[in-house]
C-alpha cells in the first residue's frame, strides 16, 4: 500500500525534447510527446494524493511538491479535473499582501466519486459512502445485533451500503471493510474476533468480496484491523498528520487496539499481525484476558473494565462505549467515576509507557474510550508515561486524542482508494473528449 509521505519526485514533463543535430523528425516529434505524456501521467496518482490529504491546497504547492514546472502542475490537475477527481478554482485568490500571481486554488471533487466502507464491532455495524479527503457523504443506521455468522453480517451491511449507492447515484471505486480483529496476510483471515463470537480464522476478506460482487459494485474489496484503518485515516486526514512515527491506540466497543504508521505507512509486520498492543500486561494479579494471560490492556482499559471499575451494571440499550463516554461526560464528579478514570489512566499511561521503549514514537493519538480519558485529565497520563518511559523523560512524546469521526469507517475506504491514488487513469480510465 501506497503510504502519505511526500510524493516523489516526478521528472519536469514539458522540457523533455529529443536532441539531434539533423531536422527534426515525426518518429523524434512523436517520441518526444510520448515522453511527455508518460512523464506528465506519472505524476497523477502523487498529484491527487497531496490534494486527497490536503497537502496541496494551490496549483502553486502542487507544482514545488512535484518538482514540475508550473505548465505540468497545470496540465496534471487538468486531467485529475476531468476525471471527475479534483476541482480547480478558475478564479485563483491570494493573501493580503501576498506577492507574485495568485495561484489556483485546489480541492477535492464533491460529487465526485465514493468508496463503500463497511465496520463491523461487538455492537453492531455501519456501511458509509466516502469521497476523497476522508470525507463522509452518507452513512446508513448501524444494526445492533450482530450474528455469529459472519456471512450473514457481511451480506447485509454491503446490502445497507449498496442501498446508499443506489440512492446517490455515485460511481463507486470499491470497497472496504473494517473489523476488530487482527486480520492475517496474504489470506485475509479474522484470527481472533473474540467479541463477535465469529469462528477464529473466518475467511472475512473472501466473504466481503463474494457480496460485494453479489452486490453489482465494482472495485475491489479489501479488508483491515480497525485501529489499523483508524490509524491510517488519521494519518491522512486527522490528529496524525506530519507524523513520522506514529502510534495510534484505541478502545473499541470491546477491547484494546493498536496501530503504527511508519514513514507513511502501516506496520503490519510480516503478516499483517503486528501492535496487537491489547495484550500488554499491565496489571499482573488484574482480570483474567481471552488470551490466557491477566491484567492484559484488552481487559483493563476498555469501556467494559471502566464501568465495572466505576460500580455501573451496563445495559443493553446503547453500545458499552457509547455507556461509558457518558459516563465520564456526565458524572466525572462522581469518587467513583472519578477514581475507575484514574485506574484506567494510570493502565493505559503504563502500557503507552512501554511501547515508547519499544517504539521511539513522534506522536501517540488515542481513540474510543481512551480520547475521553485523555480530556479527562490530560496531565495524570503525561505524567506516567514520562515517568514509566525511558524516552518520555528525555522531552516527552506528545499525546494527542483523534479528531476523525468513524475514523475506521474512513480508514475502511481509503482501502479502496489506494488503487485509485496509485493510479488514477489506469483505474478510472481516460476522461471523456
Amino acid at each position: 500500500m501506497n503510504g502519505n509521505g511526500a510524493p516523489p519526485r516526478v521528472g519536469d514533463a514539458t522540457t523533455v525534447t529529443a536532441v539531434s543535430t539533423e531536422p527534426a523528425t515525426s518518429t523524434a516529434s512523436t517520441a518526444s510527446t510520448r515522453t511527455k505524456l508518460e512523464r506528465g501521467r506519472s505524476a497523477l496518482g502523487p498529484a491527487l494524493e497531496l490534494v486527497h490529504t490536503g497537502r496541496a491546497p494551490t496549483r502553486a504547492v502542487l507544482t514545488a511538491e512535484l518538482g514540475v514546472t508550473r505548465a505540468t502542475a497545470g496540465a496534471v490537475a487538468a486531467e485529475l479535473e476531468a476525471l471527475g477527481l479534483i476541482r480547480v478554482d478558475s478564479r485563483p485568490g491570494g493573501a493580503s499582501g501576498a506577492q507574485g500571481r495568485p495561484s489556483h486554488r485546489l480541492a477535492v471533487e464533491e460529487n465526485g466519486p465514493v468508496a463503500l466502507a463497511a465496520q463491523v464491532h461487538s455492537d453492531g455495524f455501519r456501511a458509509a459512502l466516502v469521497g476523497l479527503g476522508g470525507r463522509i457523504v452518507a452513512t446508513a443506521p448501524g444494526k445492533v445485533t450482530v450474528s455469529a455468522d459472519p456471512a450473514q453480517v457481511l451480506g447485509a451491511v454491503v446490502e445497507a451500503g449498496a442501498a446508499l449507492l443506489v440512492e446517490s447515484g455515485r460511481r463507486c471505486v470499491g470497497a472496504g471493510l473494517a473489523v476488530p480483529s487482527a486480520v492475517a496476510e496474504p489470506d485475509g483471515t479474522a484470527l481472533n474476533p473474540l467479541h463477535l463470537a465469529w469462528p477464529a480464522g473466518s475467511p472475512v476478506r473472501a466473504i466481503f468480496a463474494e457480496c460485494v460482487k453479489a452486490a453489482g459494485i465494482d472495485g475491489p474489496a479489501l479488508t483491515g484491523n480497525d485501529v489499523n484503518l483508524a490509524a491510517l485515516a488519521e494519518h491522512r486526514h486527522g490528529a496524525g498528520r506530519s507524523a513520522q512515527h506514529l502510534l495510534c491506540v484505541a478502545t473499541g466497543h470491546r477491547g484494546v487496539g493498536g496501530a503504527l504508521v511508519l514513514d507513511g505507512r502501516l506496520h503490519s509486520g510480516s503478516a499483517g499481525l503486528a501492535l496487537e498492543v491489547g495484550h500488554l500486561t499491565v496489571n499482573p494479579e488484574g482480570r483474567a484476558c481471552h488470551c490466557g494471560s491477566r491484567g492484559c490492556l484488552d481487559v483493563e482499559a476498555d469501556p467494559l473494565a471502566f464501568l465495572t471499575a466505576a460500580g455501573r451494571t451496563p445495559g443493553p440499550e446503547v453500545s458499552l462505549l457509547q455507556q461509558a463516554r457518558d459516563l465520564l461526560r456526565a458524572e466525572y464528579a462522581d469518587p467513583a467515576v472519578r477514581a475507575a478514570s484514574e485506574e484506567l489512566i494510570d493502565r493505559l499511561g503504563l502500557g503507552l509507557a512501554g511501547l515508547v521503549n519499544i517504539l521511539n514514537p513522534d506522536r501517540i493519538i488515542l481513540g474510543g474510550l481512551h480520547r475521553e480519558l485523555l480530556h479527562a485529565d490530560p496531565e495524570r497520563l503525561r505524567a506516567v508515561v514520562a515517568d514509566r518511559s525511558l524516552w518520555g523523560r528525555s522531552g516527552g512524546v506528545p499525546i494527542l486524542p483523534c479528531t476523525l469521526d468513524h475514523n475506521s469507517l474512513v480508514g475502511a475506504a481509503e482501502l479502496a482508494w489506494q488503487p485509485v491514488l496509485d493510479d488514477p487513469l489506469g483505474t478510472l480510465g481516460a476522461p471523456a473528449a
